[in-house]
């Protein structure tokens, strides 16, 4: 699926016309949130099978 020119600009301005100017820096910083927050959690699910990981092979050698 590639975007041109053409449509990023036209969802541009369907967001502008939806939320308004003064609503979308508040929607981008919730957005950003919940990026750095997910990844948080896969960070945390990585570091648990790890370890878990890491106990399995300590047990059997």
């Amino acid at each position: 699926m590639n975007l041109g020119l053409t449509e990023i600009v036209l969802i541009t301005l369907v967001v502008l016309l939806l939320f308004g100017g003064k609503k979308i820096p508040e929607l981008m910083k919730g957005l950003g949130k919940g990026v750095k927050s997910f990844k948080d959690g896969i960070k945390g699910i990585d570091d648990d099978l790890d370890d878990a990981v890491k106990t399995d092979d300590k047990s059997k050698g």
